[in-house]
């Protein structure tokens, strides 16, 4: 099966191996649940994940939300046993051993056809159903009726003996139908790569299915097809997604690896019976709390500390004593001088309990606050974009398009509409085949959706610094909010798929273009940044043209729209 998972690179303790048959897939009745417990994964120059623990029972389909970096595809290839040999783990996973996870790059060689990367998903199951058949006829003899009951059992689990229907039936309703069979991976869109990667799915049926990113690249059908297959499977389901429509549609529950020292419940729990829309409140209010809970924490701790340097005066205060009284007097000092050290004591016993129980100080959230664009361009006169007649052949064709100065527009249609195309020949990247293109823009840059990586062993504040050299007023890496300080030292090789779009952004935003591109803008960014990205388009002055198959980003916008379709 192409999708698979394979035991390489690090795994924590107490996992077994993936694959298509074993003992530990059972029938849709006593499906496993997988469990992670105390799972911590880091590498020699960073912590990754700590104490992990994760309960997802069959029939639960969990969302991983949190910040780019938070490490949700981290926890994903250590359940999968994916990591890379580098990698330093503990805690142990106790996973189905039929599990399947597909990654944000769907794992097919490029050389292969599209009737082999199905054919492969196939093998396994007509293997199956192979099995039951040969048992069969074992039924009565020693250890016969147990092999055949084994084999029959994962059979029926997989529903082998109508995997080619359903192939069929997959590959019709992803629109893989009209593809060559001979086509190879390597000349498909990320789109299709990504429908043939939910084909072999859909046909396996596995009963522990992990899921990175799954919508990116797909369009509307093909993910109305990939939600109602997540609704139906009855094993686990555990994905990592930016995409809030379908984290509402499709999770039973959301697990917030970035969820501070209270957690999503007060007590440090990172768990949320509910999709997104319900959470995005719930996570606000746990971030209230935490900052709240803080500031009476450190409150009561300088208390505290002022009662340990509490003088006598606090204690008896008045007039000193006349000549007659001396006596007394010192009969009184020594009994104020014994509460005091009572008091003082007291308090220090408190402020030490309250020092070992105060929560972390929250951290200043990651917040983008810099304008994506810069103002009209003054000296612009008529459209900013001005194509009449364009054709990239096999790709794009478009009869006209006019952009203002200032104007936002968004570009939708199907993978394969030449979306990704039309801005490669807005910025220049790609050149059209037919008629003419005029870009009036002083300054355009383009975000695509896998920018390039140079240098991977440079830091990510050394490749912004490279990038942005010689413009002028350029901002610090730091002042634009999209990349954690923390990580600004990090090798670009070292972050994550998120990261390294929120340091692609920083250098497109930070020439101030009067004509900004962007090719889906929310994949695999953070969700608090998607909803930022949002609002900034918003008040952004300067020209943006945007395609995106954000269901979320596409149902909020009033601006106009381009609809493209295939060729």
């Amino acid at each position: 099966m192409a999708a698979r998972t394979t035991p390489s690179g690090s795994r924590p303790s107490g996992t077994r191996s993936s694959g298509t048959r074993s003992s530990g897939t059972r029938s849709s009745g006593t499906l496993a649940p997988l469990v992670v417990s105390g799972l911590s994964v880091g590498y020699p120059d960073r912590t990754v994940l700590t104490g992990v623990d994760l309960l997802a029972r069959p029939g639960r389909r969990i969302g991983l939300v949190g910040e780019n970096g938070a490490g949700k595809s981290t926890l994903l290839r250590a359940v999968a046993g994916r990591l890379p040999a580098r990698a330093r783990t503990s805690g142990t996973v106790s996973a189905p051993d039929d599990l399947v996870l597909l990654g944000q790059e769907p794992p097919f060689a490029d050389t292969a056809s599209v009737a082999d990367v199905l054919s492969m998903a196939l093998a396994p199951l007509r293997a199956a159903v192979a099995d039951v058949e040969r048992l069969a006829g074992h039924v009565g003899r020693e250890d016969g009726d147990a092999a055949y009951g084994r084999a029959l059992e994962l059979a029926l689990a997989h529903d082998a003996w109508d995997a080619d229907r359903r192939a069929a039936l997959a590959a019709a309703r992803l629109g893989l139908d009209g593809l060559d069979a001979d086509r190879v991976v390597g000349t498909l869109s990320g789109g299709q790569r990504t429908r043939l990667a939910l084909a072999t799915i859909m046909t396996t049926r596995p009963t522990c299915l992990l899921l990175d990113e799954p919508t990116n690249h797909l369009d509307d059908d093909a993910i109305e097809v990939l939600t109602g297959f997540l609704q139906d499977l009855p094993g686990v389901v555990v994905l990592a997604s930016h995409d809030r429509v379908l984290l509402d549609d499709v999770c039973t529950d959301l697990v917030d690896l970035d969820a501070g020292a209270l957690g999503t419940d007060g007590s440090g729990g990172r768990r949320f019976g509910g999709g997104w829309s319900a959470y995005e409140a719930a996570r606000a209010d746990a971030r209230r709390r935490w900052e709240e809970t803080y500031a009476e924490q450190q409150d009561e701790i300088a208390r505290l500390r002022a009662a340990t340097r509490i003088g006598t005066g606090a204690v008896a205060h008045g007039r000193g004593p006349t000549d007659g009284d001396k006596f007394v007097h010192a009969f009184k000092g020594a009994r104020v001088e014994q509460t005091l050290a009572r008091r003082k004591r007291d308090a220090q016993r408190r402020l030490e309990a309250a020092e070992r129980e105060q929560v972390p100080k929250p951290p200043a959230l990651l917040t983008f606050r810099a304008r994506l664009t810069a103002g009209p361009a003054s000296a612009s006169v008529g459209p900013l974009v001005r194509a009449r007649d364009l054709e990239v052949a096999g790709r794009l064709r478009l009869d006209r398009l006019d952009v203002a100065a200032g104007e936002h527009l968004l570009v939708t249609g199907p993978n394969g509409a030449g979306k990704s195309t039309l801005l490669g020949v807005l910025s220049g990247r790609l050149t059209a085949t037919a008629g003419a293109v005029e870009v009036s823009a002083r300054t355009v840059r383009e975000l695509t959706q896998d920018p390039d990586v140079v240098d991977p062993a440079r830091s990510a504040a050394a490749t912004y610094d490279d990038a942005v050299r010689g413009l002028p007023d350029a901002p610090a890496l730091r002042e634009l909010g999209l990349l954690h300080p923390r990580d600004h030292r990090t090798p670009v090789g070292g972050l994550s798929v998120g990261q390294r779009r929120r340091l692609g952004l920083a250098v497109a935003i930070a020439a101030g273009p009067d004509l900004l591109l962007l090719d889906e803008p929310t994949n695999h960014v953070s969700l608090a940044l998607a909803g930022e990205l949002e609002e900034a388009l918003a008040t952004s002055p300067g020209g943006v043209v945007l395609a995106s198959h954000d269901r979320w980003l596409r149902r909020r916008w009033d601006g106009p729209e381009l609809a493209l379709r295939p060729w």
